[in-house]
């Protein structure tokens, strides 16, 4: 869970920017970038509280 956390923040923004640059130009892309770290800090956010929730169990 971690490392899909982890990759998301690298992966998301990256493949938004090179979504939205061949869809619609710069801005777009800029646009796209900002959509995918935003994705990307949900889904860690998202694992972080699944590991904290899961620690606690013990």
């Amino acid at each position: 869970m971690v490392a899909l956390g982890c990759l998301s923040l690298l992966i998301l923004p990256l493949l938004g920017l090179v979504a939205g640059a061949l869809l619609g130009g710069p801005q777009l892309a800029r646009w796209g970038a900002l959509v995918g770290l935003i994705a990307g800090a949900a889904i860690s956010g998202v694992m972080a509280y699944a590991l904290v929730k899961a620690g606690r169990r013990r």
